[in-house]
């Protein structure tokens, strides 16, 4: 006679996808590593995986980082095998509105995963991401260095007229993703006024999209970054705001923004190849970051470190209405 019971667990079997997940935090923004249970995307070049991921599989993108799993601060990462032989892994990272190039953040605290469960040991390793490979050195298992893509400025001073605000004036500059970075804004940079600084980031955010404003390709600038002085200019050399695209601002010191911020930096004389950059979030969080230059090219390094907050296996049951997020 068959068991109710077990016909109970079968049914679960097939309505239940499983997704292992270990969670981290650098500077106090979360990174969610997807160990197991992603989409098959094949094999071949990361970014015609990313662009299967993203026209195939965006359900599942929702259903890890948005809520009732996630939230709009968290950051996702599916663990690929690489094509390159020479890299421990390959990454793709995403968010709760996109998809990004790279994530210095989150970079480091996929290493800080991989050292916790056993399969990165201190040293030099290889990560490849979307938008090329990023050598890593993993000093012990929560700091972590990474030498992130070539950065460098699209446009200097560039302004922009904001209803409401007036003029904007700012730099446009790549450090794996693209951003708006300002520090001439008038706006007080500190924990307590999140919200105000949202909504100025991200009705800058709104007409840098209305206005057509791109990077040299007809990409999107879609974080905001705004600077001012150090909480304590013993400790930092500047303090930052940056809003991300799905309008969540970055607890961490942002790895992608520092890097772009660096090579405004260089280009404009304040910072020598070399020389040391401490970077303060807005949480009071810091990356050490330095540059150097490479056949024309400004290579930054980023410094920080993660912890492991859980391991935990994702239930995403079909019976579930809000299985695909609350904004899948």
């Amino acid at each position: 006679r068959k068991s109710p019971l077990r016909g109970c667990r079968a049914d679960a079997v097939n309505r239940i996808r499983k997704v292992a997940v270990i969670d981290s935090h650098t500077g106090g923004e979360p990174t969610r590593v997807v160990l197991a249970g992603g989409p098959d995307l094949g094999a071949g070049p990361l970014k015609e995986r990313l662009r299967t991921f993203r026209d195939q599989h965006d359900w599942f993108r929702a259903a890890v980082v948005q809520e009732p799993r996630g939230s709009d601060a968290l950051i996702g990462a599916l663990l690929c095998p690489p094509e390159d032989a020479s890299c421990a892994a390959a990454v793709i990272f995403f968010n709760n509105a996109d998809y990004l190039g790279m994530c210095g953040h989150g970079a480091i605290g996929l290493a800080a995963s991989l050292a916790h469960l056993g399969r990165l040991e201190a040293g030099e390793h290889r990560l490849e991401t979307p938008v090329g490979v990023v050598p890593l050195q993993l000093h012990d298992r929560h700091r972590v260095s990474l030498n992130n893509v070539a950065s460098f400025r699209h446009r200097k001073d560039f302004e922009l007229e904001v209803p409401g605000l007036g003029k904007a004036k700012g730099d446009i500059a790549w450090g794996g993703n693209w951003f708006f970075l300002m520090e001439d804004h008038g706006q007080e940079l500190r924990l307590g006024n999140i919200h105000a600084l949202t909504d100025y980031a991200w009705a800058i955010r709104r007409q840098l999209d209305v206005q057509g404003v791109r990077g040299p390709g007809g990409e999107r600038i879609d974080h905001v970054e705004l600077f001012g002085p150090p909480s304590d200019p013993a400790k930092a050399d500047s303090r930052n705001f940056v809003l991300c695209p799905g309008r969540a601002y970055d607890r961490s010191p942002c790895g992608t923004g520092t890097s772009a911020k660096l090579a405004c930096l260089i280009e404009d004389g304040k910072l020598a190849p070399g020389d040391l950059w401490r970077q303060e979030g807005i949480t009071g969080s810091l990356f050490e970051a330095s540059a150097k230059l490479e056949n024309g090219r400004i290579l930054p390094r980023i410094t920080g470190a993660a912890y492991i907050t859980g391991e935990s296996t994702l239930l995403l049951d079909s019976e579930d209405p809000f299985v695909h997020g609350l904004g899948g």
